[in-house]
């Protein structure tokens, strides 16, 4: 579906991108844990009464509830800080074994200029343990490349029955401080 084009004096809205996106792809299903690079999205989908927003307790949840939702005839995605990756790893095997659509939104820690060390270690580590669970990966580290990556993933996700993930970068996201 074409999209209007942005005006050169408006700065991306990546953010409220990634929740169009998904609508356009008639998600369903957004399944999350709190986190402060997706809360607008978070927010969006929240108040959208076509789409059923679930707050999960931990990451892995999101991946059996949307195979549920994919058996149910509806598509989902999941929101996720890099961090949560860690907490996936085992159960990406049920995507593996069953071959579900399964689309994650990954807002990334560890990454350029983190500040909690305790947070580079899996930040590192997101991208190559998805790519060894199968998961195909996409990152997106400037605003204008959110959009398209996430079409192209959504597409591979809905279309192919395949485990996608769109990292968003930290600098896109920005640079978190303590508070």
């Amino acid at each position: 579906m074409p999209q209007p084009e942005q005006p050169a004096d408006q700065p991306i809205d990546w953010k409220t991108q990634v929740y169009q996106v998904l609508k356009d792809f008639d998600v369903k299903h957004v399944a999350y844990v709190p986190d402060a690079g997706h809360s607008s999205a978070i927010r969006l989908f929240a108040a959208d009464d076509d789409v059923h927003s679930v707050l999960l307790t931990t990451e892995e949840e999101g991946i059996g509830y949307l195979a549920g939702a994919w058996l149910g005839g509806q598509r989902g995605a999941l929101l996720l800080q890099s961090s949560g990756v860690g907490n996936c790893i085992n159960t990406l095997a049920l995507q593996a074994c069953s071959r579900f659509p399964l689309l994650m939104v990954v807002t990334m820690r560890g990454d350029w200029a983190e500040f909690n060390q305790w947070q580079n270690p899996m930040g590192q580590a997101t991208e190559p343990a998805l790519n060894l669970m199968g998961v195909r990966t996409w990152r997106a580290d400037k605003p204008e490349d959110v959009e398209v990556l996430l079409r192209g993933a959504a597409t591979m996700a809905f279309e192919g029955d395949q485990a996608c993930a769109l990292l968003l970068g930290q600098r896109l996201i920005g640079k978190k401080a303590w508070k």
